[in-house]
């Protein structure tokens, strides 16, 4: 007897393994996401410019990237004894003006790199409100806590959101075309944004993606959408699976969310690997109450043979 509904979810034609090189871009569920595939020791690249919410400033970009285009002097502002830039996450702010253009532009660099390289991308929209910089008047990623009277608030249009998927699929195309994508939607509802508005922005985020993915999925390599959002509201729709927040998934929905996505997405003989690598990585936290002990050395001893057997097989991999 089933007591819960279930999403069904399509496996990949040309799902990860070890030797793929997978770049996650976009929401904090892409963070949540891409310290699963660091823990498991995949190679796996997550967020350059930071934790990026909007469809629009994750094209500008990777338009940025395709094109090589270095940030200068005239896209950083200083504010509050830092420098910023209006397209990337505060994380990246700096005190010191060179300091932010050397760490943004070697982001562009390593990223268009990483995207010539990549074998998969990860992308996740977070939501369809923006906040548009009146002076400039330019779409932010960030407000960097500049007081709001110098932004004004927009829900995108669906056709707005859609253009602008489109123009991040070609961007990232000309740098790779055989790259596989993989679009989720954020489980994390922006409650700050209202309830009724919250839905509303999913609901520009689904209708826009969707169109796309029906219009040009004879082009992608893979099946290539993964229901979060619906796996959280749907299957883990009770509150023992957020946060305090009751906003953000806890560890247990991030488990529960992981293990959908690598049934799905994650190649069959990876789970071999992933299973060693577990329990290397069980053993590193170990806490010995008797470090001296002749069976903790041993036990040290059998985990260095485990990890060097590993680290032989897949160069990559350092623990």
């Amino acid at each position: 007897m089933q007591f819960r509904t279930q999403i069904p979810i399509s496996k990949s034609n040309n799902p990860i393994d070890y030797n793929s090189k997978v770049l996650s871009i976009g929401s904090c569920f892409a963070e949540n996401m891409a310290e699963k595939f660091d823990y498991f020791k995949f190679q796996n690249e997550t967020n350059p410019f930071g934790i990026i919410f909007n469809p629009v400033s994750i094209e500008k970009l990777f338009d940025r990237v395709s094109k090589q285009e270095l940030f200068g002097e005239k896209d950083v502002f200083f504010h509050n004894e830092r420098w910023h830039s209006y397209e990337v996450h505060s994380d990246l702010s700096n005190s010191d003006r060179q300091e932010l253009l050397e760490t943004l532009n070697k982001a562009i660099t390593e990223t268009y790199k990483q995207i010539k390289e990549a074998t998969h991308i990860i992308i996740t929209f977070g939501t369809s409100w923006i906040y548009r910089n009146i002076e400039k008047d330019e779409i932010v990623a960030n407000c960097h806590k500049v007081p709001q009277k110098q932004f004004a608030k927009e829900l995108l249009s669906v056709e707005v959101i859609q253009k602008s998927i489109q123009n991040t699929i070609g961007a990232i195309q000309t740098l790779n075309p055989n790259i596989n994508f993989i679009f989720t939607i954020s489980p994390v509802r922006h409650i700050k944004d209202g309830f009724v508005e919250n839905q509303l922005s999913k609901s520009h985020l689904f209708t826009a993606l969707h169109q796309v993915l029906k219009t040009y999925n004879s082009k992608f390599i893979t099946h290539n959408y993964f229901p979060s959002y619906e796996i959280m509201m749907d299957e883990l729709r009770d509150y023992r699976f957020y946060n305090e927040d009751m906003l953000h998934p806890n560890q247990i929905a991030i488990d529960y969310i992981w293990k959908l996505f690598s049934e799905s997405h994650i190649s069959e003989n990876s789970f071999s690997i992933m299973k060693e690598v577990d329990e290397i990585q069980k053993s590193l936290r170990h806490r010995s109450f008797n470090p001296e002990s002749d069976q903790h050395k041993k036990f040290l001893a059998n985990l260095q043979q485990k990890m060097k057997n590993v680290e032989e097989k897949w160069p990559h991999i350092v623990f």
